[in-house]
């Protein structure tokens, strides 16, 4: 009996040594300065740090039933097109309304995307961006808040960038507590390595305080809406609160 109690400490001890261990191994980055990060820690940072988020969006096949002029948009058997942008293609397949029955030709679904979500202006993520030697990387100005959604599948724009930038913008903001949405001035749209890449301009006018300690993001991109909380708390490198 002892001894077996005295394995499962043991066992315990081990467990927490190696734990404690991956802990200190976890965002060395953290201690040192951009000249002295390695690839891996540039990565790191680009992938699992505070200004950085994963999320799944829901895909709302309501939002994309018709455009404007009575026929589908783009995207809409299985494509994540943005409202009104499409051609002229009826419900059904033709053009107008007179297709083929709703039952000859079954709606496929595809399977929403994996979206980054990164706070592009943050001054470790703009370091990290060069140590990657990241091609995807938006070029930016230092009076705006920048948020960078990564991964929007291509078949979202039909070509008309301006359109859908501008489209874009009206349907995304920062919620703070206790004050209104801070919506964006402009949003930017180009293509990267894995599909669309959409960047949310924010002026600086309108500041970020230490207060505002949660930041949610919401934003549509055609049929994709998602939202996800970035904390202030954590954004710091250094000592210093970085957005």
């Amino acid at each position: 009996m002892s001894s077996g109690v005295t394995l499962t400490s043991r066992t315990t001890l081990s467990l927490l040594v190696f734990a404690a261990l991956l802990v200190a191994a976890v965002r060395t980055w953290k201690d040192k300065s951009p000249a002295e990060w390695t690839e891996d820690d540039a990565k790191e940072v680009l992938s699992d740090s505070p200004w950085v988020k994963t999320v799944t969006p829901i895909v709302n096949n309501s939002a994309n039933n018709q455009s404007h002029s009575g026929g589908m948009s783009r995207g809409s058997y299985g494509g994540f097109g943005i409202p009104g942008m499409g051609g002229g293609m009826g419900r059904h397949g033709g053009m107008g309304g007179g297709g083929s029955p709703r039952s000859s030709q079954p709606q496929r679904t595809t399977a929403p995307p994996t979206l980054t979500l990164r706070w592009e202006s943050a001054f470790p993520i703009r370091e990290a961006e060069l140590k990657a030697r990241d091609n995807s990387a938006p070029t930016l100005d230092e009076d705006h808040y920048a948020i960078a959604v990564y991964g929007v599948p291509n078949n979202t724009s039909n070509g008309d960038t301006h359109k859908l930038e501008e489209q874009l913008k009206k349907q995304a903001s920062i919620k703070r507590d206790g004050k209104k949405d801070f919506k964006p001035s402009s949003v930017q749209v180009t293509h990267g390595e894995e599909g669309l890449v959409v960047v949310y301009l924010f002026p600086r006018t309108t500041e970020i305080t230490k207060d505002d300690r949660r930041l949610q993001f919401e934003a549509t991109i055609g049929k994709l809406q998602f939202d996800e909380t970035f904390f202030t708390e954590d954004m710091v490198y250094q000592g210093k609160r970085e957005l």
